[in-house]
């Protein structure tokens, strides 16, 4: 048995986890924050046996596609010549979506 643990974005989860639960597999959803955007992201818990690896991220990979996004990042203005201490904010293309996926081994398996 595998536990599949997939963190993906917000914008994705409700379509993955509506996907996976039409083709039978059971998931239990976390609320979790990503580092780098700070941006909410949801982690997935898949509990699949090995044979239905393959078919739980190809519906993962299916679903959660890659894409680019405007989001701004900070810019001290003080190092550039600006007024010291002063900050502004400029746009920067980041890519978003896809899914961090990690596949454990199960030794047991209970549920009460």
């Amino acid at each position: 048995m595998k536990l599949i643990i997939s963190i993906v974005q917000d914008e994705d989860a409700s379509r993955l986890v509506n996907q996976l639960m039409k083709n039978g597999y059971g998931v239990t959803k976390l609320a979790t924050t990503g580092g780098f955007l700070r941006a909410g992201n949801t982690t997935l818990l898949i509990g699949v046996d090995d044979e239905k690896l393959h078919a739980v991220m190809e519906i993962i990979e299916h679903v959660c596609k890659s894409r680019k996004q405007m989001t701004t990042a900070p810019s001290n203005l003080g190092s550039m010549g600006g007024m010291p201490g002063a900050a502004a904010s400029y746009p920067v293309e980041v890519t978003v979506g896809g899914a961090t996926v990690f596949v454990l081994s199960v030794d047991q398996f209970v549920k009460l």
